[in-house]
């Protein structure tokens, strides 16, 4: 099996053993040749087609959804068509590859699993037109039509319009951090768009608030006072169970870490699992891969901490050396502390 065929599969594992289906996205993404946020710029309508931010050409994207399907065959996974439309306001259809030869990518592939109540509502969810998105300008655009410009923006035909050439002008924004308010609000109003901006220090877009009618809102809010008491013993009830869920999984990373690495101390383990599965942080811990164990992803953390703690990096970054330049000079320092905890004849990581 080639190098891109272990990727390929290894990210597809990763994602069934998560959510019990897989997609053409998830082993793109899996394999490392995008990013979620050129996943966020195709789905906003802002890219003619994936391939023109991925980090291959459609050939091998095409090679790499040929390889998903032949292991999903194998494994016995029900196949299946997803619509995927733009959040741009023309809702039009995106593109995968250049070529536009994209049926094999819109399929997704089932483990037999599930249960026929969760693929009723995961066909539901995967037919449902994506909200409107209007991202915040990061630099200074242009309006297609008018010309002018603003703080926010949306596409249309491949082009970005202000809020007032999109008809978008006479919602308010209501903020983020409400999640029951957004909610009802949302549903209340006839005409709604989610507002994003691109994080750059966590390289992600995050969600800035939704803009809803001013009645819709009015109504939502009305609502949200009438059972207030209830929402907040729920999310009580929600909180204690998250931080459940994080200490068992941080608790198997600690012990798959100290598997992989038997001379790591227990205490370091705990620590490097703590730091890299924190909720929220966008680090490797709390991707799909990590989410299953998968090797690969635990050392990854592993090294990420001893770059880190155990070598000149942070000090080599801070006198301006150059990312790429600063890792080939500690590259050294962190086989060396990984060697001392590998089991004897445990090999390089590279």
């Amino acid at each position: 099996m080639a190098k891109y065929e272990r990727r390929v599969v290894a990210a597809a594992e990763a994602a069934l053993a998560q959510r019990k289906y897989v997609t053409a996205i998830d082993v793109l993404t899996g394999a490392g040749w995008l990013h979620a946020r050129h996943v966020d710029v195709w789905r906003q309508g802002r890219a003619g087609s994936l391939e023109e931010l991925a980090a291959v050409d459609g050939a091998r994207m095409a090679d790499a959804v040929a390889v998903l399907a032949r292991w999903a065959g194998e494994r016995g996974l029900t196949p299946g068509e997803a619509p995927y439309l733009s959040a741009a306001r023309d809702r039009a259809e995106l593109r995968f590859t250049a070529s536009g030869d994209d049926g094999p990518f819109r399929v997704h592939w089932v483990s037999p699993d599930m249960s026929e109540a969760r693929r009723r509502r995961l066909a539901e969810r995967q037919a449902e037109a994506p909200d409107l998105t209007v991202v915040e300008a990061a630099r200074p655009w242009e309006c297609a039509d008018c010309r002018g410009t603003g703080p926010y923006l949306i596409m249309e035909n491949a082009e970005p319009h202000c809020l007032t050439c999109a008809d978008l002008d006479h919602l308010v924004l209501l903020p983020a951090g409400n999640a029951a308010l957004s909610r009802r609000a949302k549903k209340e109003s006839g005409l709604a768009a989610v507002v994003v901006r691109f994080n750059a220090r966590r390289k992600r877009y995050e969600r800035l608030g939704v803009l809803v009618e001013e009645a819709a809102l009015a109504r939502a809010e009305e609502q949200c006072l009438a059972d207030e008491e209830v929402r907040l013993r729920r999310r009580e009830r929600d909180r204690e169970r998250r931080t459940d869920e994080d200490l068992r999984f941080q608790a198997g990373m600690a012990e798959e870490i100290v598997r992989l690495f038997p001379g790591c101390p227990p205490e370091r383990a705990a620590e490097i699992a703590r730091h890299a599965a924190e909720r929220g942080s966008g680090r490797v811990g709390r991707t799909a891969a990590a989410k299953v164990l998968d090797a690969n992803a635990v050392t990854l953390a592993v090294i990420a901490s001893v770059r880190h703690l155990d070598t000149d990096y942070d000090r080599l970054l801070m006198a301006g050396v150059p990312r790429a330049e600063a890792r080939d000079r500690i590259r050294a320092d962190i086989d060396r502390v990984l060697a001392g905890w590998r089991p004897p004849g445990g090999g390089r990581t590279g």
